[in-house]
């Protein structure tokens, strides 16, 4: 009997992480596999205007009200991106698919993630603004395969993907 295996998918509101994802669908995914959908969102005091200034308790309650109320919505929002993705997942049989949608780093919380669940493989789709350009691993390792899939300039003739990066 094959060992399943644990994979994480960055979920990012960016059609190349849907891509990814139907490429993984197609191209790594077993039945029997355990995927989790991953969301990270920035810290909600990243979210706030720069330079609040609240002198009064009234105003600082007020602002943290709004942060939190941003917080929720923007956990929201990733929680409805991701049940997208899975709606993707529904072709691999017997897969089990997990969601997590969470506030911190993009680089140091995927990667404690993907340790604390033993992943054997990140997917993740490789744009422009993609956290692997600009991250901020702190102590955190990856040890696990990253599939950075990045996907075809849209004024080429071929469809598919343009190729398929493997980052160790």
């Amino acid at each position: 009997m094959a060992l399943h295996q644990r994979i994480i998918v960055v979920v990012e509101d960016e059609e190349v992480a849907r891509t990814a994802l139907q490429w993984a669908v197609h191209n790594i995914f077993r039945n029997g596999d355990f995927i989790t959908l991953l969301h990270v969102f920035q810290p909600t005091t990243s979210l706030l205007p720069k330079n609040t200034i609240t002198p009064s308790a009234k105003k600082r309650s007020k602002v943290s009200a709004s942060a939190k109320e941003r917080e929720r919505l923007t956990r929201l929002k990733g929680f409805q991106l991701a049940l997208s993705f899975k709606d993707l997942c529904n072709k691999i049989p017997e897969a089990k698919v997990d969601i997590i949608v969470t506030e911190g780093e993009e680089g140091p919380t995927i990667a404690s993630l993907a340790k604390e669940i033993g992943a054997s493989a990140l997917i993740l789709g490789l744009h422009d603004g993609s956290f692997l350009y600009r991250a901020r691993w702190g102590d955190e390792q990856l040890n696990c395969r990253v599939l950075a899939i990045k996907q075809q300039h849209r004024h080429l003739p071929e469809k598919g993907f343009s190729h398929v990066q493997v980052v160790r």
